[in-house]
């Protein structure tokens, strides 16, 4: 079994929910040796403030509702929140970030990403003002 890893630096994403699979796709573009075929991708986000998800990637709507209803989960600018040292968004972003993950697992197929018809990967910046995130891509077959 051979095991390929990078690390992505994604750009930097406003608050909100983004289809950031053509980069991860591109990163497995430049990682894999030619012929790799199937295997198991791991995507691990290095991050507390922002999450991974998979989801429809057709109707932009879905994107805004995730965001939306995320908002009316966790709210900002709530007086009941001790740690607000980074900010009001921040302890809602920890939430939100427990609550969908930081990682994901998709089968290598045929060398792409092996994802359903309307599927795309998303990146759920949570913070109003976050840097460029990391994402670390790792890949055995």
């Amino acid at each position: 079994m051979a095991f390929y890893q990078t690390t992505l630096t994604l750009p930097a994403y406003a608050r909100g929910v983004h289809i950031i699979t053509p980069h991860i796709q591109k990163a497995l573009n430049e990682l894999l040796p030619q012929g790799a075929k199937a295997g198991m991708v791991n995507l691990f986000l290095q991050h507390t403030s922002a999450s991974l998800t998979l989801n429809e990637n057709a109707d932009p709507d879905v994107r805004l509702d995730t965001e939306d209803w995320l908002n009316q989960i966790a709210p900002a600018d709530q007086p009941q929140y001790r740690h607000t040292l980074e900010g009001s968004d921040d302890l809602p972003a920890h939430f939100k970030s427990m609550m969908l993950g930081v990682s994901l697992n998709i089968p290598l197929i045929n060398g792409q990403l092996g994802l359903g018809t309307w599927q795309g990967v998303y990146l759920c910046e949570h913070r109003n003002h976050a840097s460029g995130r990391r994402l670390v891509i790792t890949v055995n077959f």
